[in-house]
């Protein structure tokens, strides 16, 4: 039996099985029942191909994850040609072109909440605020609630007109993803080992996700630190918001301080859920204040951050009781054409080259094995990225890592009680 041959049947074996599962509820119990009597070399490849599947929650996954993949590989090959031939010569001429790569690729994935999934995005902020929103530099400082706030920030940036010139501050282990972390670390994004050591000449502002056990833990370290103890957020680490607000404040106006919550409407937002087209409501507060009503000494500005999620959790409070941060505050912002035009032309750009590159490739056996061996490594990449977005699955969730990093707080003056 050729290599060839042994690939075609062994991707053949594991298609078979997502065409199969994906008539059926996909759960990780009838993924166990399916392959708990057989579990060779070949079903291992079907196995990890349909939790990848099971991830996307449907058969949806794959085309979008194949769009996806395969633009986000030919905008990283031109990143790639745009650091060679035009970043030694201007990096103002570098960053617009990324820019605008940028938001040709993130509107594939707003496209993914906003139209495929309608994920309803309701912006509360007053009147005042709302004029400034889009049109001037800010820092955002914002909660955690659920698996895809990135995604959310991302819709917002995207109405607002300035998704290409966003910037996040990340885990370092995100930029090795698979195209969505390359594509933001040619773009300039911020990646944190979490040591203040290692990161103190990095401009940043620390976060981490939501969960459960973290809440725990910041309870637990609050009440060891004389904090008070949060109720919906957990306690910032102030340092490196310190270091950002005193870095930008002479080019950045203003703070733009977001408070993010999941609307008892429907259940929570997850990329499971928006693969399978089920919708959710987000409501996310927005609170601006100048850059210049800062304090400027480190201490005080560490206070502020405190203050500023204190803050944050009585809204959140108040939001619990009353499912929205007032409807006098809800601003309506259009949602744009642009990322429906974008996936149109990604789709009709890669069916075109598809069905030119592939026509002959099918005509033999070696052919149809690589084209199945893309389609499973392909689902498999979904499901990597599906994982990274996972609250759950996010690292430090006891309390003793917490209260490590944590330190910074006393690091700035404080002492415990």
């Amino acid at each position: 039996m050729s290599w060839a041959s042994a690939w075609f049947r062994a991707g053949m074996r594991a298609l078979r099985c997502v065409m199969a599962l994906g008539c059926l509820p996909l759960t990780a119990r009838n993924s166990q029942v399916l392959f708990h009597e057989k579990l060779d070399s070949f079903h291992c490849v079907a196995y990890f191909s349909l939790r990848a599947m099971e991830g996307g929650g449907s058969l949806i996954a794959l085309p979008l994850g194949l769009m996806f993949i395969f633009s986000g590989l030919f905008i990283n090959g031109l990143q790639v040609i745009s650091v060679l031939f035009i970043l030694p010569f201007s990096r103002r001429a570098y960053r617009v072109v990324n820019m605008i790569m940028m938001e040709a690729l993130w509107s594939e994935l707003v496209w993914l909440l906003d139209w495929w999934a309608g994920v309803k995005v309701k912006v509360y902020t007053p009147r005042e605020t709302s004029e400034h929103l889009g049109k001037e530099r800010a820092l955002v400082i914002s909660n955690h609630r659920s698996d895809i706030d990135w995604l959310v920030g991302w819709i917002i940036a995207q109405r607002l007109g300035c998704l290409g010139g966003t910037r996040a501050v990340m885990k370092k282990s995100t930029k090795f993803l698979p195209v969505i972390g390359w594509s933001m670390w040619f773009s300039e994004y911020v990646f944190l080992s979490r040591n203040w050591t290692k990161d103190e000449k990095v401009l940043k502002n620390e976060g981490t996700r939501f969960t459960k056990a973290k809440l725990e833990a910041a309870r637990k370290y609050a009440t060891e630190a004389g904090l008070r103890v949060p109720r919906h957020v957990l306690v910032p680490r102030t340092k490196g918001f310190v270091s950002a607000v005193e870095n930008l404040r002479e080019f950045v106006p203003a703070v733009y301080d977001m408070t993010v919550a999941v609307s008892k409407e429907l259940p929570s937002p997850t990329m499971v859920r928006i693969f399978r087209g089920q919708p959710s409501v987000v409501h996310v507060h927005v609170r601006w204040v100048p850059m210049s009503d800062l304090p400027q000494e480190a201490n005080e500005i560490s206070k502020w951050c405190h203050d500023a999620f204190e803050i944050k959790d009585d809204r959140l409070e108040q939001h619990e009781k009353e499912n929205t941060f007032g409807e006098d505050l809800y601003i309506p912002i259009e949602r744009p054409l642009k990322p429906l035009i974008f996936v149109i032309s990604w789709a009709i750009t890669l069916l075109a080259a598809a069905w030119w590159m592939l026509r002959p490739i099918f005509s033999t056996w070696k052919g149809i094995a690589w084209v199945v061996g893309v389609l499973v490594v392909v689902m498999l990449c979904v499901q990597v990225l599906i994982m990274s977005s996972q609250s759950e699955r996010s690292s430090d969730p006891t309390a003793r890592r917490v209260k490590q990093k944590q330190a910074a707080y006393f690091d700035n003056g404080h002492k415990k009680d």
